[in-house]
């Protein structure tokens, strides 16, 4: 045996991909399993969008390499939609660069950026890739905590009390996952005079900004003052455009950060496939009225109002404020494991849910339900727990 690298010892294989090889292992059995516990947009993307990729496919230069800061035209792209959707400008040619899906970002910006023994803040409850990807680079972690009471947003007077001085980088993520709470300008600007102070360099991760209630108020970190000095931001096409598996992202940020991260993602890969990027480009030209989010919104919240019932009947507490993003943030009752209550369920009923604990300790107790079902997978599922 090759011994692994003490790195890799420091983590897991992913949750959801342990658990989908499960789910598959059941239904090789002939079980039926309705997934609710991953956030895997079901429907098409934009009208025109697979068309345009099918064209651009036939080019000539649709197989050669691409560079890695994307074709011209998708980060005029890019910037033409920060301004229509967020009243952002952007500088295409400098503050913008692409990604094979947001995700490879998180690594590439903790590579630019984290030593051996420098500190993250990261959320908790949180995206585990945050932990996962600063625990491979030898980074230490300090969890700052989210609480239901406080509206699942940081206390800026606790952090502000705290050493922190070896801290590089803070991820903050709003419409934040798993929770879908939200977050206004005022306490940006206040997370970003904190970032200022202590020179911390403020990721905001923004893949949920047009899923949300206000469907015509979506929210930028680079709308609050002072943003560009400190922050980066990344952005996805998955969630906004029904494209998960296509793997378009971007962070946007001032030159000398985007300039650092193309030096790792250089390294990393050979450029988007053209036809994606051309696929993309169509994508973001359906903004310019909202409409697209406008129907996006409404198929949600019918999508929601189901799984409320379905928390209705499973007696777990929910809220109607919290409905950004694509999932149900739900609580349990009587204290009940999350994990052993998730496994109860998919006994049960044939019905995944993701137990809250995923996603930090501050999610114990706590589950994650997806929209991202066809109502009428929705109306078995409620129909199964209701029998």
């Amino acid at each position: 045996m090759i011994e692994e690298s003490d790195r890799i010892k420091k983590i897991s294989e992913y949750f959801f991909s342990i658990k989908m090889k499960e789910i598959r292992d059941l239904e090789k059995q002939g079980i039926k399993i309705i997934n609710l516990g991953i956030g895997n947009p079901d429907l098409p993307p934009p009208s025109g969008v697979i068309n345009k990729m099918k064209k651009a496919s036939e080019l000539n230069c649709a197989n050669s390499y691409q560079i890695s800061i994307g074709i011209d035209e998708l980060r005029n792209s890019i910037s033409n939609w920060y301004k229509n959707i967020y009243d952002v400008i952007i500088d295409p040619n400098e503050e913008i660069l692409p990604l094979i899906g947001s995700k490879e970002g998180i690594m590439h910006i903790s590579m630019c950026y984290l030593n051996k023994g420098d500190e993250v803040l990261i959320p908790n409850p949180g995206y585990p890739t945050y932990s996962s990807i600063s625990k491979l680079l030898g980074a230490n972690i300090i969890y700052y905590n989210l609480y239901e009471k406080n509206n699942w947003l940081p206390n800026l007077k606790v952090l502000d009390s705290m050493n922190l001085t070896k801290v590089k980088i803070m991820w903050i993520n709003y419409p934040h996952m798993p929770t879908g709470a939200n977050i206004d300008l005022k306490k940006l600007e206040e997370i970003i005079s904190l970032a200022i102070k202590n020179n911390i360099l403020l990721v905001y991760d923004n893949p949920y900004s047009c899923i949300t209630e206000k469907y015509y108020n979506f929210l930028s970190i680079f709308n609050a003052k002072n943003s560009r000095k400190i922050a980066l931001e990344l952005n996805s096409l998955s969630k906004n455009y029904n494209m998960p598996g296509w793997r378009v992202g971007m962070v946007i940020g001032n030159k000398n950060f985007i300039r650092n991260i193309l030096k790792v993602k250089s390294q990393m890969d050979s450029g988007m496939y053209y036809p994606i990027q051309m696929g993309a480009i169509e994508a973001m030209k359906n903004n310019k009225t909202k409409d697209w989010f406008i129907i996006l919104h409404k198929e949600y919240t019918k999508r929601r109002k189901i799984i409320w019932e379905i928390c209705d009947l499973l007696n777990i507490r929910y809220s109607k404020k919290n409905n950004s993003g694509i999932f149900v943030w739900a609580k349990l009752n009587n204290n009940d494991n999350d994990i052993m209550w998730s496994e109860k369920i998919l006994k049960k009923y044939n019905i995944f849910i993701t137990p809250g604990r995923v996603f930090g300790n501050n999610g114990k107790g706590y589950v994650r339900i997806s929209i991202c079902c066809p109502i009428n997978i929705l109306i078995e599922a409620k129909n199964r727990i209701s029998l």
